[in-house]
This record gives C-alpha cells, structure tokens and sequence, in this order.
C-alpha cells in the first residue's frame, strides 16, 4: 500500500481513486488516523481533479461509516420485497448459494445470469473476477447496455472507437458547446476547464431542452426539443456547407463519404430544422456560422442525447461535426464523448473469456430485464447482482418488480446497503466500499490510468466483490489457478504492456523485468502504485492528420460495417418513438416529453441513502413549463402525479421556465422506498431500445402530469 506519513500528527494520507460512473474519475488522498479514515479530499497534483471534489465524494465519509451500512451475510425471512432478512454467517450463505447455482447449472447454466453496471468502475470489483467466475460457469452474458452503448456505438461507426479530444485542452478552445451535458451536475471538472476558457475570451453554448445550471451560465442556451438532437447536427451540416465553412482539404484528407452526407444534410433547411427541433431559423443558422467560424471549436457531448430512439444516429452525426470543420487540427477542437479507448486494456487476460470454452451462451439485455424475467426461453432461474440496483435504475419499473418477485427465482445481492434490489434478495452480501479494497481505474473523461489503495480494513465482514467470487469458486469446485489470482494480479493482467500508450513509467517499470508477461505488468502496476496516477502517452492533438482507430483510418460518415449488416450506411435522424410530431394519437392522451437527468446530490441511485445529500433533494421533484402547469390546474409546490400506461409516480410540481412548454423535467433517480408512493421516475420510462447500441430510451418518454 502506497501511503506518506505526516511527522506532525502522525496520521497517514493513502492514495486513491473515485469509483462512481462519472467522466471524471477524481484521484483522492484519503488521510487514516488510527485506522479510521477522517479525511477525504481531491489530490492536488493530480491535473484532472485539480484538488477539488464533488459535493457527492467530498462526503464519502458519511457514506463508508454509514450505520445503514451492511456487515454481515443476510438471509431473506420474509416476502420477497418486505425487507426481512435475518443474520447469517459467510460459511451458510456461500453454502446455500453454491448449491443453488450448481443445481440451475447442472440442467442449464444459461438460466443464470449476472446483472451489474457501474456501482464501480473498478476493473477489479467491476468485472475482473466477476466475468471470469461466469465464464467459467457458462452462465448467460449480459448486454450492459443501460448507460452509454449507443453513443459508443454511434462512435464506434465514425470514428472507430471512443476516442476523442483530452479534457485538459478545452481550456484554450474559442467555442465549447456543451450538448446533452450538465458538467455542474455530472462532470465538474471538465466545468472547470470551460469556465476557463470562458476567462481566456471562449464562447459557450449549452444545447439541452432544459435549462441547467450548466445552461444559464453559458453565452446561449439552444433548447431543442427531446430526441431532436439528430435533426439539429443535419442543419448544422447543410449550414456549414451553406455558407462555405467546410474544411475541404482536411475533409478529402481524412473522411469518407462527404459527397452521401452533404446530399442527405442537403434535405436538413434551417425552416425543417426548426420546425422539428422546436427552434427558430436564426438559432439554427447562427449556431452553424460561430461553430464553422470560432476557432478552436470543442464539442463536449453527453450520454443525455442518446436515450432517445434516435441516439446512436444522433452521436454518429455529432461525431463527424469536428471532421466538417478541420476542428481535429487543432488541440483545444474536436469533441469528446468517451476517452476510454485511449487506454490499452488486455480483455483475454483481464476476464479470460478463454474460460467458456467454446460456449456460446445467450445474451440478456440489462435494459429489458424487465421483459427477460417474464418472457426468456429458458427462464433465467437465479441471479447475481453487483454493483448495479436494477429495481430502481431500469426502465418499467412495474415490469422489472414483478420480476424479482417472483418465488422461483433465486436471487443474491452484492451490496454496501439495502437498496431497492436488496429488499427482493434471497441472500445479500455485504460489500467493502472504495477505502477498504484496491483497484484500478481507466476513465472515459480524461487519459489518466488511476490506481486505489485500500485506506482501512474491511467494515465488520464486508468482503470485496473480488473475494465474494473466489470463495464461491471453491465452494462450486472450480480449479482454474486465474480464479485465486490476487487483487493486484487482476488488475496487473488488465495492463496491455505492448500498447504504445502505456504511460512511460510503467512502461519503463515493464522492460526492466522483460517487457512482458506477469513479472513485467506487475512491476508496471507497482510503478502505478507508487506514482498513484499516470498518464498515457498520447500527442495532444493525435488525429490533426487523421490516424482515427476506424477500419479506414478516417472518419467514416458512410460506413461499410453498417452496410455489410443491411443498415443505413449514413447517419440520420430517426424521430423518438414518443412525441407529438411521431405519435399523436399517443400524445393526445400524454402530451408532455419527460426527461428524466441526474438530480445534483444523486449519481444514478448512488447516495440517495445519504442523509445529508438526500435532504440537499429533498424530495422527488418535476418541472414544469407555466403554460403548462396553468393549462391543467397546477400551483408551484403542489404534489402531482406523472403517469402513462406503463405506470406512475408522485414528485413536487415545481413551476419554471427552466424547462421548455411540452418537456416535464423529473429528477432521478431516487430508491423507490424512499418516495412518497413509493414509485420513481422509471415507473413511466419503457423498454424500448435505441437503434445502435441496443441502449435504454428513457428520455423518450410521453406522460401526463395531474393533481395527486
């Protein structure tokens, strides 16, 4: 464990890493006195974090020494939902849960499966030793898909991977526009280096259908209706080309399929646009001219944009915008959706998909578990959740309840506290939290590798998801040597040493023991442990002569890979399944486009049971337009209730311009339990999915909103 000590008072300050699903990934200092953590705060040096932290992490404290916490194995006495466990040891529960899952297996492994998301990002306690105990079983896999796939897909299809600019250089950009992304809530640190380059004379527009705190402190607020995000980037295009902004040198450098993408944009008139975006013609046309004129010109674009039944096609377009204007010449332009594939991971030895030799299992969907409980052939008989909530995260909520309360189904869940999903265990075991075990982080909002040493021991008997899945492993008379590896020799496998972007002092660290295989990741891993952070070794602007991971090289607007599938080749804008303009029979009984974005104290479902966090909330809340709260009778403050066919919730009207007529805002995502009504905003969302990505469409949503 890599810790300095302070002489004055003898405390230790350890190194480590923000776990939760957020772009930053903060690299903490986590300061022990006597075994117990007192102190948990941003590392200065650290450039990414800077030495600040959100209001969420700066209260970890609050959260790891909770009295909610769970310590200790729990066996369901009661009805499924009821919350009624009783204690139990860790010999009985690995026990009653290894002859379970060796029962389901003996007939078919497939009818287990394992939900989890992001609870951590870790790539030990996320999947390093979780998928290779599911490999190994031959359980189903999981389509984890509930947060980001189809704006990675979108990526995938045009630039070749998720790759983009580094965070660090939007400072010096002339024009940010942060679309679908609310950094004051989700990603303060980026916020930063946009105020900064506000200081140094840059221009910031926010494009949302809600007006965020991020949106009021920008130079303009574009508020285009939900799901039209598509439609926009198309006027933004036959705008560019209009009034003679495109780049061509670079473009004939360094795209394929300019002349399709121009011919399909052509259609795109700023009258269409602004008609179907909600806008006027002069947004349209002056947002083309300053991003076409300004240079450099950055796009910060967010995962809000793609939970739409358009959002893969929307990324698509979004992501060749940069390539239109030469903005990737530049350091400080072109647009970053996901840095996660500027780091080298080795996948065959991180998750040793080796292990289901030559199985084929099924896949299930994580954003149609709700479906899949009901509906899959054969049934899914036992789960194991970790690091995920699905009770209160997926869509349709009344779907997915009634699936986990069904009997015949076995489930354990892996977990710091009782969440909603707890409530339906069979077992719950209790999980450490980021200051007692180790890990390592990549990001998908900067190029730093960051590395978490354990601060304290263990809470009572929490045990890391890493040694929960070894010791069931014994239990279920599992042999494979790679199932006992340590925490550190997890994380050391996941180290791709031959990808040039290795940060060079681990490289350094990997030659001086061979440059390859255990000896030399390990010394690498060490090197990471010591520094606490690395960054990896990339140019600035590493495709201002393209060099995209694309099949081509380039930015593909058309691409080849769609085509083989029989999908359109070209981006396009595919209108929400649920709108007034798609489905007016549908909106004529719930005419409001709900959207659903992250309250600012909550990540996801994370820290809702933090006192003081979940008071900053309050309560369950939505938004409404003035026209629209006066058209049906409701007063600011006044409890309502959201609902369609698919269910209903109870939240606190809040009256407000901030949101635009047609679009009710409700913040989520709050536990179920912990509501009046005991619903939140997914029992309205439904299960529909996007058109890459196989992804959620929870902003793709029509209700109505009355009196409770």
């Amino acid at each position: 464990m890599h810790s300095e000590n302070n002489d004055l008072t003898g405390d230790v300050i350890v190194r480590g890493a923000c776990p939760h699903d957020c772009p930053d990934t903060c690299a903490l200092q986590i300061t022990v006195r006597q075994g117990r953590a007192i102190k948990v705060v941003g590392a200065p040096d650290h450039p990414p974090t800077h030495g600040a932290l959100c209001t969420k992490v700066s209260r970890y404290l609050e959260r790891t020494y909770s009295p909610d916490r769970l310590t200790v194995p729990l066996r369901r006495v009661g009805p499924k939902g009821s919350g009624q466990f009783e204690p139990a040891t860790w010999d009985e529960a690995l026990g009653a849960i290894a002859d379970r899952l060796t029962e389901v297996a003996a007939r078919d492994p497939e009818r287990i499966l394992p939900y989890s998301y992001a609870g951590t990002m870790g790539m030990v306690q996320g999947e390093g030793m979780a998928m290779r105990f599911f490999h190994r079983l031959g359980a189903s896999l999981l389509d984890r898909t509930i947060c980001a796939s189809a704006g990675k897909e979108g990526l995938a299809y045009t630039l070749g991977g998720s790759v983009g600019m580094d965070v660090e250089q939007f400072a010096n950009a002339g024009l940010i526009l942060i679309w679908g992304s609310n950094p004051i809530t989700s990603s303060v640190h980026f916020w930063s280096q946009a105020q900064e380059a506000r200081r140094r004379g840059a221009r910031l527009i926010a494009i949302d259908p809600y007006r965020t705190a991020t949106a009021e402190r920008c130079d303009q607020h574009i508020a285009l209706l939900p799901g039209s995000d598509g439609a926009l980037a198309l006027g933004i295009i036959q705008q560019l080309i209009e009034q003679d902004l495109v780049d061509h040198d670079w473009v004939a450098r360094h795209t394929l399929g300019f002349d399709e993408l121009a011919a399909r944009a052509a259609a795109w008139t700023p009258d269409r646009v602004a008609r179907t975006c909600g806008l006027t013609e002069a947004e349209v046309i002056g947002l083309a001219r300053d991003y076409g004129s300004i240079k450099p010109a950055a796009i910060r674009l967010n995962y809000g944009m793609q939970r739409t039944r358009g959002g893969g096609n929307a990324a698509r377009l979004v992501a060749g915008l940069p390539a239109l204007i030469g903005a990737w010449r530049h350091a400080a332009g072109g647009m970053l959706l996901s840095s996660g594939g500027h780091f080298g991971v080795d996948n065959q030895a991180w998750v040793r998909p080796d292990l289901l030799a030559g199985r084929r299992p099924r896949t299930i969907n994580m954003s149609t578990i709700g479906d899949a409980l009901a509906q899959a052939d054969p049934p899914i008989e036992a789960m194991i959740v970790y690091n995920a909530n699905p009770v209160a995260v997926a869509p349709d909520s009344e779907k997915v309840i009634a699936g986990f309360k069904r009997d015949d189904l076995f489930t354990v869940v892996i977990e710091q506290f009782m969440t909603d999903t707890a409530d339906y265990a069979d077992w719950v075991l209790p999980a450490t939290t980021q200051l007692e075990h180790f890990d390592l982080h990549k990001t998908y909002g900067h190029r730093w590798w960051v590395a978490n040493q354990p601060a304290i021991a263990p809470l009572g008997q929490a045990l890391p998801n890493t040694e929960v899945f070894r010791r069931l492993a014994v239990r279920m008379g599992f042999q494979d040597a790679c199932l006992q590896d340590s925490d550190e020799a997890v994380a050391a496998s996941a180290l791709a040493l031959d990808d040039p972007r290795l940060p060079a002092a681990l490289a350094t660290a990997a030659a001086e023991h061979g440059g390859s295989g255990p000896k030399a990741a390990r010394a690498a891993l060490d090197m990471l442990g010591e520094l606490g952070y690395a960054k990896v070794q990339e140019a600035d602007a590493p495709f201002a002569d393209g060099g995209f991971p694309s099949p081509s090289g380039k930015v593909e607007f058309v691409s080849a890979r769609l085509a083989a599938m029989g999908m359109d080749p070209l981006p396009d804008y595919l209108p929400p399944y649920e709108s007034v303009q798609s489905s007016p029979e549908l909106a004529a009984r719930f005419p409001l486009a709900m959207i659903s974005p992250p309250a600012r104290h909550f990540l996801n479902s994370t820290f809702v049971n933090v006192d003081s966090l979940r008071a900053a909330e309050r309560e369950p809340g939505v938004d409404l337009h003035p026209d629209d709260a006066a058209a049906r009778g409701l007063t600011d403050g006044a409890m309502v209730r959201v609902f369609n066919d698919r269910g209903s919730f109870l939240a606190r009207c809040k009256v407000s311009d901030r949101t635009r007529p047609g679009v009710a805002a409700a913040w989520g995502i709050w536990w179920h339990k912990r509501t009046q009504g005991g619903r939140n905003v997914n029992a309205v969302t439904g299960q529909a999915l996007s058109d890459l990505g196989r992804a959620p469409t929870f902003y793709d949503c029509l209700v109505e909103v009355a009196p409770a």
